[in-house]
This record gives C-alpha cells, structure tokens and sequence, in this order.
C-alpha cells in the first residue's frame, strides 16, 4: 500500500485557496498526487523519493495559508480539535454580537430618514451633515477591525497572484470603504450633496453577512463529522492495568502491547486483546451489528470500545492506540471523508480560474455602465461591488465535500464503511453484483443440518455415535457433526481403532460397536446395503449437502447431511439488490450442483462455479469486458484479486484483514443486507451532490448578471451590494444544509 501522509490546513475561505494549494503543493518534485479537501481543510498528499515534510509547509505558505503535518490520531487530538472548533465559533459568535452592535446602529443612521424613521436633530443630514458621515464612519471603523481578517489574506493573495473569496471582499469593501471616505471629505469641505453617496452601511453588512454565514457554515460542518465524533467516543478516556501486580488507573494512550488490563461489568474495552482471566459476555453490537451478547471466556479475542456486561475479566493488550480495530475504523471514515469523488472535477477547475474571472467582470461592468452607459460614479462602484460580493466559489467547494462527509458518516454509523468519494460514485454506477458463496452468501463454516435414522436406531443414537467416532477429527464436517452433539448435551463415548480413510470416510470402535461413517463406496466394500436410503441421498444431495451414511455392526443406522448454512438474510438481500435494477450473480469454486442449489435457495439465476481462486479476477474482468460495471462481495484470502478487479470491491467485516484491505467498502456487520444499504447510500449522496452542484451553478450562472445589472437595462431593479452579501453567505449555507438531509436517509 503507498505512503500517504496527511496536513491540517487553516486559512482557506473558498474552493479557489483549496485549489491553489494543491497546484502548489503538486508542483513539488517530491509530491506524487496531492488532494485538498475545503470541508475538512485536510491536504492529503503521495510522497515520492526524497520528501520533505518542510517542503510541503514552505510551499502551503508561499501559496498564503498555513499547513501542519497530522500525527497518527490519538483521542486527545480529535477532542483537541473538536474544542479548537468550538472555540472558534464561539469567536465568531463573539464577533457577530460586536457587529450588531455596531451595524444596527449604523443601517439606523444611515436609512432610516429613507423609510420614515425619525432621527435626533444633531444627527439629521441637512442640519447636520458633518456629523451625520462622521457619525457613519467611526461605527464603520469596528466592523472593518473586525473583518481585518479578510483584508489581510484577501490582498495578500492578490498580490501572489491566488486570488479567493477574500480578495473578493477586500476588493469589493475597500473599494465602498475609500469612496465614502472621498465623500466625508467632499462634506467637510462644504460639498453636502456628498451625504448621499456613502458606502459605510454596505461595508459593515456585508462584513456582518460573510461572517454570518461562515459562521452557519462552521456550525453546519462540524455536524458533518458527527460519525467520526460518535466513534471517538465509544473508547474510554481511562482504563484500570495491572502494574507490578496492583491495579492502576491510567490514560487509554498509555496503554502499551503486552499490557494486562482489567475490566469489570458495564465498562468499555480500551484496546484489542486475548482473554487471560475469567469470562463473561460482552456486547459487539457496535462493531457486528450482532445483538446478542458474546461469551467471552480464557483466549477468546476482545474488540476496542465493545462493552463487558456481566463477568469481571482481565486480558492482555495485542493492539493499541492506532492499530486497534475502532482506530483503523475511524481512520477509513476519516480518509474517506477527506476524499474526492470524481464529479467534483468540473467544479475543482472551475474554482481556480473562478476568482479572477469575477474580478475582471466587475471591473468591465463597472467602466461600461460609467463609460458607456453614462451612470454616475457612485452607481458603477456600486455595481462593481454587487458582482465581487456575490459571485463567491464557496458553494462549488463545499458542494461535493459536505455531501462526502455526511454520506460516508452516516454508512459508518450504519456499519459501512465507504473509504473513499470514488467509491461512492462508482458505487453509484454499478449494475451487475458477484457474489462469493462461502462465508458472503452462506456462513462460512459446515454445520449439521439433517439426521435421518434407519431402523431401530433413534436420532440421538445416531447423532451419539457418529460423533463419538469424529471426536478426534480435525476435519470440518467432522467438527460440524461434533458441534452439533455437543450443542444437544450429549456426553461423547471413547473411540479406539480409529482409522481415516481417505476419499471415502472412516471406520471406529464405540462402545464396542464397529462403526463405518463415509460415503457410499465405503459402505458397499464393506457390503453393508444402503439401497434403502438412495433416494433420501439424492435428495439431500440435490440441496447442496454433503451427505455421510453410517453404518453400525454392519446394519445401515442412518444419513447425516452437512452443508454450509445460508446466512438468515441472504435470500432477502439478493431480492432487494435485484429490486434496486441489479443483476446479481454468484461466484464460487463448488462443484456446479452444490453452487445451483445454493442459487435456487436464494434466488440467483446466474452462477459461475467450479472457479479456482485465480479464476476469481479473470471472471469479473470478462463481466467488464462486456460493458457492464461490477462490484464483488467477497471475504476470503481469494477473494482480494477480484475485489480489486472491480469497479467497487466490497468485503465482509468477518472476512479477512486481505480482503478487508483490497476493498473499496467493508461491511462491518457481516450482512449482506448491507450490499444494498451501500448502493442506496451511493445514489442517495451523488444525488444530494448533483442538487448541490446545480444550485451552486445556478447560484452564480444568474447571479452575476444580476450583480452586473442586466436586469436593468431593461428596467429591472440593481441588486444592491448588502443583498449581494447576504445571497453569497446564504448559498454556501444552502448547500451545506443540503448535504445535512443525508443524515435522515434511511434504509429503504
């Protein structure tokens, strides 16, 4: 797997910085691919030979922001960060209460007398003009001290030639901000027609209005990383070591491999480990999805942030910190959030050329309505203020992102996990389903399924003996008949004279019974007639069931069936993939006549058996071959070469950590139901960032003409600067708030 490193960004405003720090950073020689993701102000980049982390930072502040290297995530971090984020609304916050302050006043003084409210005689622009701008300006004075922030990184990125929605604002204020200054100077000099051309109430608003809605849009945002808030906190902050043989209690970070850790009833696990010390039952639920408590017992394995819930048990720590099972989950949500989907190309390259393009055209609708239409000084700035307000990249940047954020968030709280936007778009596109049979379909492991006596011999005889005989085996069916035995109390006999015969089966002595537990052929060489039971075998053959007749003293006593069981939701699952329009198969390296029955039980018509594991891959390309976009469900070893053949390789939690790895979406809870929650998830967020990516467009495509006074020409009304402020924050909010209704879906 290659070398990913990641960096918290701070700075961005709008998708123009997000795009500028990745060219920066890709025209590195040390840097493969590099990605900035706006909604979670994350770099995430490929190094190549010879990197530097101090590159990457040099180059992020060449380009106007700041970028720090993200260590491996500790507990403390994320609550590190989430406090940092609430700080920093309660900032703005802050800042918005001093704003009011004094914007409402200022709007008051500067329109009120226009829609008939009075004002105190020493404040009345004919009686007294001088005060009135004066007045204006030292409240415009806080507002701009406030907003200094867009300013600075406003025209420091105009001057590296990057510029963002800053500029646009800085641009578009100082512009109003230094007019009204020429008109309170014009006033003081005697010029009082001057009252009417100042700018001072539209720059505080629109300073108001931006940071309004950023501060909607850090609100909004930070619910986007609920899931990954949810997760962090199912792990203890504390847990109780063993140390020099007293129990201590420590930091969860402290805990170090080889760690003996206690637990008592109603307490989390602090890390992943082996069962040393007594037993009790533990609820998985948040991992499995299982609902049932687990019985945990001496060298049983225990799961990070799964809860103990009756027994006190000590275990030994084998995974901790970054390497437990909840860490790696929590770094697969939050890679995949960080990621980009490619439906967001069109809008990452429109951002880039988006700023100045905005700036030229403000620049030419304000000369051509002063120019050549003829309009006044104060009409042209106030169109060129309209178009550098309201035309912001903020919505394209944000479009795709949140929509990520909150999709792959909600299929983690769901047992999903989606590592990457691709994934969900490609997931998205999907038609066809494989299905693996062992361990997808069905669950993996042989069990007992049918007893049929013969004679006088009972069920419990029969079960009794053949268990008796197997006991020593390691084969599976053997161990299947055993589990069986057991699972009814029943007490094993000794065996003696145990032989394997293999191909065929085995012969026993129990209780001294000469025992013959095999197929057919075995029986007929040691002339026992099982003709009686044919037609039973053929037809629990039939059903994809490894048959095994048993014989006792020579006299047939009965049949045993063995199969792989089919997972409770199979036949359910395969319904509603196919209700979701897709065609579903299943791949397998069974003999043909165990793969149809399977199929049958479950409802696939297609099947593609008797595949050796390096078939696997073969199978779904040749799929592909055929136009059709494919996504494999598997969970075995053999299973990883066409998981990654796949447009979308999909892994069963249970499986292993080599499928788990190769796959695009892993499901934690073992269901196959989950295959269709995925699909459902994928369209339901691609088309949550379709919407958002069309009312973005659609935001700026009608918006700037509007701000340029098209309308007006033919006698429309000019959109004034203040509503463009307000239109600009109001539109990123919009979409943010759009991609938030995906924390309703549901699976249908």
């Amino acid at each position: 797997m290659e070398e990913r490193k990641e960096y918290k960004l701070s700075g961005m405003t709008c998708a123009a910085c997000a795009m500028s720090i990745e060219m920066a950073v890709r025209d590195l020689d040390t840097v493969a691919e590099a990605s900035v993701n706006l909604a979670t102000e994350k770099l995430t980049l490929t190094p190549k030979a010879g990197f530097e982390s101090q590159q990457v930072v040099d180059a992020v502040a060449e380009a106007g922001y700041q970028a720090e290297e993200k260590a491996a995530g500790k507990q403390s971090d994320y609550a590190d960060l989430a406090a940092a984020k609430e700080a920093d609304l309660k900032r703005k916050k802050g800042q918005l209460l001093l704003l009011a302050a004094v914007t409402l006043p200022l709007l008051y003084i500067s329109m009120g007398s226009m829609i008939g409210f009075p004002l105190p005689a020493f404040l009345d622009h004919m009686r007294a003009p001088q005060v009135f701008v004066l007045a204006q300006l030292l409240l415009t004075l806080p507002a701009i001290w406030i907003g200094r922030g867009f300013y600075q990184r406003g025209f420091r990125n105009l001057i590296k030639k990057h510029p963002n929605m800053d500029s646009l604002i800085a641009v578009g204020t100082s512009a109003a901000f230094i007019y009204s200054l020429y008109s309170v100077g014009q006033v003081f000099q005697g010029q009082h027609a001057f009252v009417h051309q100042l700018y001072f109430e539209s720059v505080a608003v629109i300073i108001s209005l931006v940071l309004l809605g950023k501060y909607l849009e850090g609100s909004a945002k930070g619910r986007t990383s609920q899931a990954v808030q949810s997760l962090i906190k199912l792990l203890p902050s504390r847990a109780t070591v063993i140390r020099r043989g007293q129990p201590v209690l420590v930091d969860t970070e402290e805990i170090r491999v080889g760690d003996r850790i206690r637990i008592k009833p109603g307490e989390r696990m602090p890390a992943d480990g082996i069962v040393i010390q007594g037993q009790t039952y533990v609820d998985e639920s948040m991992m499995t999805g299982e609902s049932l408590p687990v019985a945990k017992t001496v060298g049983d394995s225990i799961t990070s942030a799964t809860i103990n819930q009756s027994g006190s048990i000590d275990y030994e720590a084998t995974k901790v910190g970054a390497d437990t099972t909840l860490a790696q989950i929590i770094r697969l949500v939050e890679e995949a959030q960080g990621s980009k989907a490619p439906i967001a190309a069109l809008a990452d390259k429109i951002s880039l050329y988006f700023v100045p393009i905005v700036l030229g055209l403000a620049f030419l609708a304000a000369l051509g309505w002063y120019f050549l239409a003829g309009e006044s000084l104060s009409f042209s700035l106030s169109i060129f203020i309209a178009v550098l307000v309201i035309a912001c990249p903020c919505a394209l940047g944000l479009a795709t992102p949140t929509a990520i954020m909150v999709g792959t968030g909600k299929g983690a709280e769901n047992g999903v996990l989606i590592k990457s936007g691709q994934a969900l778009e490609a997931a998205y596109q999907l038609d066809t389903i494989i299905l693996d049979k062992t361990g997808t379909i069905t669950e993996g492991r042989p069990s007992l399924t049918d007893l049929r006596p013969v004679g006088a011999f009972s069920r419990q005889d029969l079960l009794s003996l053949a268990a008796s005989s197997e006991q020593h085996s390691e084969h599976p069916l053997a161990q299947a008949i055993v589990q069986a035995a057991e699972a009814e109390g029943l007490v094993l006999s000794p065996v003696s004279d145990f032989k394997a015969l293999s191909g065929r089966g085995l012969s026993a002595q129990v209780e001294g019974r000469s025992l013959l537990l095999g197929n057919e052929a075995l029986l007929a060489e040691a002339g026992v007639d099982s003709r009686s039971a044919k037609e039973q075998l053929l037809a629990l053959a039939a059903e994809g069931k490894t048959v095994m007749l048993l014989a006792v003293d020579g006299e047939l006593a009965g049949l045993l069936a063995v199969a792989d069981r089919l997972k409770e939701s199979s036949p359910a699952a395969v319904q509603k993939l196919q209700a979701l329009g897709l065609e579903v198969m299943m791949l397998t390296g069974d003999r043909r006549e165990t793969a149809d029955a399977i199929a049958r039980q479950v409802g696939i018509q297609q099947v593609i058996a008797g595949v050796l594991p390096d078939g696997k891959a073969a199978a779904v390309q040749k799929l592909q071959q055929e136009g059709r976009k494919v996504a494999m469900v598997g969970d075995g070893m053999n299973d990883a070469p066409a998981l990654v053949q796949a447009e979308v390789g999909i892994a069963i939690g249970s499986g292993t950590d080599v499928a788990i790895e190769s796959a695009d979406i892993v499901l934690m809870h073992s269901d196959l139901m989950d295959v269709a929650a995925a699909i459902q998830l994928s369209r339901a967020t691609i088309r949550n960032i379709k919407e958002n990516l069309f009312w973005a467009f659609a935001y700026n495509t009608l918006g700037i003409p509007v701000a340029m006074g098209l309308l007006h020409l033919f006698g429309g009304p000019l959109l004034n600067p203040m509503l463009a402020g307000l239109a600009m924050s109001l539109s990123s909010v919009s979409v943010v708030a759009n991609a938030l209704r995906l924390g309703r879906f549901k699976v249908q």
